[in-house]
């Protein structure tokens, strides 16, 4: 077992428990089981959590899905959703899972991160904004009084609001 092997070691139960990817109180408890009586005590200690439902082959499968993309999967757009992972998984290995299910998929057992799609207008022209940017900004950067502060109050003398 990876646990007592760690613990002989040396290894503090904070490093086993991110290795092995359980919690701090399993490490804990195994920890305490290995101290009490040794590679033997962990060997009824058994596999912690539920069997995952989809195998890694499986997974494997779902993932060349999501990488061929959205569209590729028979959806309209671009775009991937919770909704829209779970419902290939559940065509790819007939196991359906919540939203919630499927992030955890996603994080943990694939290490996927979210992503969000940067908003902007389909029209966008990046060489006329950089023309604009460079020629037209500068002037109006400079124009007169754009270096002052201004000021709304009607009775400040200096005031371009004020009545003279």
């Amino acid at each position: 077992m990876r646990a007592a092997d760690m613990f002989r070691r040396g290894k503090r139960q904070a490093d086993v428990a991110e290795a092995l990817g359980i919690s701090a109180e399993t490490a804990s408890e195994w920890h305490r089981l290995w101290r009490g009586g040794g590679r033997e005590a962990l060997a009824g200690a058994g596999r912690a959590g539920r069997l995952a439902r989809i195998t890694n082959e499986q997974l494997a499968e779902v993932e060349a899905a999501l990488v061929r993309g959205p569209r590729a999967n028979g959806f309209s757009t671009e775009l991937w959703t919770l909704a829209r992972v779970a419902d290939v998984i559940e065509t790819v290995t007939a196991v359906g899972y919540s939203q919630t299910q499927t992030w955890t998929i996603l994080r943990r057992r694939l290490g996927w991160t979210r992503q969000r799609p940067a908003r902007r207008a389909k029209e966008r022209d990046d060489a006329a904004i950089a023309t604009w940017v460079k020629h037209e900004w500068p002037c109006i950067k400079k124009a007169p009084g754009a270096g002052a502060p201004g000021s709304s109050s009607r009775t400040k003398a200096g005031s371009a609001s004020s009545p003279r």
